[in-house]
């Protein structure tokens, strides 16, 4: 069977959905909830406030999977599932894309990059076309590769354009949100000076989940590296070394920690629904590209 995976619901602004997660992750050091009694604003200037911790890849991990993107014209389908299960009944948070199959309009590997491209067009001739206006790729490594911890790094450029929603994250296997969601980057068009991450578990998920973002100015013009370091005691996330989220076990079992399980990870851009909002189709096509993939371990002894 196709997989099918849920994703985020949530009718908040990105901007309102950071408030409640800085609440969560400053007020209860990963609790999954917000802390009783505090406030958006003093939680947002709290974090503003606090010095930039550093991330880099540990000592002693070693590469253990990757992709350069370096070789042949499409991605690698011994390490990448072209994920187009629910085009037909449409994708969850209302989205507006159909996700491709192999197809270079969507998804090409280009100078050394993967280039996942959304588009204006309606795919209407495909048995699976539930009739979205806009075409795109999801790609994921499930069957393929998963792991439980390490260091993760993603280098990539952002598109930007009204509507657009790209996306870096990993899933665990079983039912969401049990089964846990690590969410190392998204981005949303309207706002395009900012990134976040965001962790989904039983005890916060949707618009309730645990993160925080950062304002980065360049993320459509430049590349910048995306990174998680998952430990069995926490998952930290980074852009360009600077760490902006972390939720931390709190050993309150397995609906506020599932992550001691193994993780897919996913590449897609999702256009529209109830993140990324109004669509300006005078934005397209709108490009995503990924220049590696790469996941760290430590050893085992």
């Amino acid at each position: 069977m196709t997989p099918r995976f849920p994703r985020r619901w949530t009718s908040l602004s990105m901007t309102s959905a950071l408030m409640i997660t800085s609440l969560a992750g400053c007020g209860t050091a990963g609790s999954g909830g917000s802390a009783p009694g505090a406030t958006a604003t003093s939680a947002v200037s709290a974090s503003a406030s606090a010095p930039a911790e550093s991330l880099s890849l540990p000592e002693g991990y070693q590469l253990v999977w990757s992709d350069e993107f370096d070789r042949g014209a499409l991605p690698d389908e011994s390490k990448w599932v072209y994920d187009t299960g629910m085009n037909k009944q449409g994708w969850h948070n209302r989205e507006q894309q159909y996700y491709s199959g192999p197809r270079a309009e969507n998804a090409e590997l280009r100078d050394g990059r993967l280039v996942i491209t959304a588009r204006k067009e309606a795919r209407s001739a495909e048995p699976d076309w539930g009739g979205q206006p806009y075409s795109s790729t999801r790609l994921l490594t499930k069957g393929r590769a998963e792991w439980t911890y390490g260091y993760f790094e993603i280098r990539a450029k952002l598109p930007c354009g009204k509507g657009s929603w790209p996306a870096i994250w990993t899933l665990g296997h079983g039912e969401w949100p049990a089964a846990g969601e690590l969410d190392i980057m998204e981005h949303i068009g309207r706002e395009p000076t900012r990134v976040f991450s965001t962790v989904h578990t039983t005890t916060g998920h949707g618009s309730q989940g645990v993160g925080d973002g950062r304002e980065l100015l360049t993320a459509c013009s430049d590349f910048h590296n995306y990174q998680m370091l998952w430990t069995p005691t926490e998952v930290r996330f980074a852009v360009d070394g600077r760490v902006h989220a972390t939720y931390r076990n709190a050993g309150q079992g397995r609906s506020q920690w599932p992550f001691d399980a193994p993780q897919f990870l996913i590449i897609n851009l999702a256009i529209g629904g109830n993140l990324g909002g109004e669509v300006d189709d005078a934005s397209f096509p709108l490009r995503y590209e990924v220049d590696y993939v790469r996941v760290y371990q430590r050893p085992s002894k």
